[in-house]
């Protein structure tokens, strides 16, 4: 992945944060998620009074895709804080990291972790979710 396309998603997934409801936890979440054929749909938390119906923005970006009949996947950047500030890492919880299994591959798929265009790390699926399980399990 370019650096280009990196800086692109990291701002994407900026911009995302203005749109997420959180009156709750006040923590706001925004990504971006990159098509294999470089689409990219944006994603924001989502929360609940009751907490459970809460969706994070990976899993908003990811159900926004496969609704259009999007199934390929290249990469997602994720960014979040208390109050929009980016402090440190938002890293996928466990529920988001088993969506991406369902429709990634766990080995080339990439997980950008980003504070700005200027800090960031990147992680494939398979070094954040270790022995995941997937659909290649029920076959």
């Amino acid at each position: 992945m370019s650096e280009t396309e990196i800086r692109k998603l990291i701002g994407i997934a900026i911009e995302q944060l203005k749109f997420s409801y959180v009156p709750y936890s006040g923590f706001r979440v925004g990504a971006a998620l990159l098509t294999k054929d470089g689409k990219i749909y944006g994603g924001c938390n989502i929360e609940n009074a009751s907490y459970t119906p809460t969706n994070c923005a990976e899993r908003t970006a990811f159900f926004k895709a496969v609704s259009e009949g999007e199934r390929e996947f290249r990469a997602i950047c994720i960014v979040g804080g208390k109050d929009g500030i980016l402090t440190k890492y938002a890293s996928p919880c466990g529920v988001c990291r088993q969506v991406m299994m369902e429709f990634c591959d766990p080995e080339t798929f990439q997980i950008i972790l980003a504070t700005g265009e200027e800090h960031y790390d990147i992680f494939t699926l398979q070094e954040l979710l270790p022995q995941g399980f997937g659909p290649q399990d029920l076959a």
